[in-house]
């Protein structure tokens, strides 16, 4: 997890000092990190499948229903994954940070999945601005339907860009540099995590080690969520309600 040497110039140089010690400097110390097995949804939680729990959203629906569920504030996620779970029969809940770094990463250490830099062809962001020797794209001003860019090697999708993704873990400003075991934040704090930027943001906010943070309650348009299911024994596992397992 964190922040390579090759990315801390390529930031210092966009962003300068300042903005690098504000936005930037909480990805370090670079530090190595083992996680438990886990099953993450594929993609961000849709409206369609928002609607078939949820009779109420934060957000206007749209006519695409493989559209993102957006404005989400992390007690909407949570209570959402609740509603899931009393539905289904099974456990559902926000992914950790250092799980959905994992994710992303899927199996790379460099600043995107896709290399040392990005293109608006992989993922939605906003592509007036380039990262390292990336190339401008598109700006296309909203989120787009997911699974709209080809997934990372896990089979994931939009994990770059589209909507911040909420996590479980409160905000803490620096790593422990030890190798850690499933690690989680502090117990208690103000702000919960956001990873992956969105299509509002330039090209370094998506990187796999960028960090962000908010108030629980903040409902923003660009913030959306995807679940981790907690599977039960194999002798429980059935499909209740149509929602499991094709929709999630």
């Amino acid at each position: 997890m964190g922040q390579s040497d090759y990315e801390t110039e390529e930031l210092l140089r966009e962003a300068k000092q300042e903005k690098y010690a504000r936005f930037y400097s909480d990805e370090l110390p670079r530090h190595r990190v083992c996680v438990d097995g886990f099953w993450l949804a594929a993609t961000e939680t849709t409206q369609r499948q928002w609607f078939r729990v949820s009779d109420e959203a934060p957000f206007k629906p749209d006519l695409v229903h493989t559209m993102p569920a957006y404005g989400i504030s992390w007690r909407d996620a949570v209570g959402f994954a609740r509603r899931l779970g009393r539905k289904s029969g099974l456990t559902f809940r926000l992914p950790t940070e250092a799980e959905w770094e994992y994710a992303v990463r899927a199996g790379t250490d460099t600043p995107f999945y896709t290399g040392a830099t990005i293109s608006t062809d992989q993922a939605n962001y906003n592509g007036i601005y380039i990262f390292g020797e990336g190339r401008r794209g598109e700006f296309r001003e909203s989120a787009t339907p997911v699974a709209s860019f080809p997934p990372n090697p896990f089979g994931l999708y939009d994990m770059h860009g589209n909507l911040w993704e909420w996590c479980d873990d409160w905000y803490f400003k620096a790593y422990r540099p030890s190798p850690q075991k499933n690690p989680k934040g502090p117990a208690r704090g103000k702000k919960k995590v956001l990873r992956g930027g969105s299509w509002y943001t330039k090209p370094r906010s998506v990187r796999s080690a960028n960090r962000y943070a908010d108030l629980p309650d903040s409902r923003v348009h660009d913030y959306g969520f995807r679940l981790v299911v907690v599977r039960p024994p194999p002798e429980r596992e059935e499909e209740k309600d149509g929602l499991y397992p094709d929709d999630f």
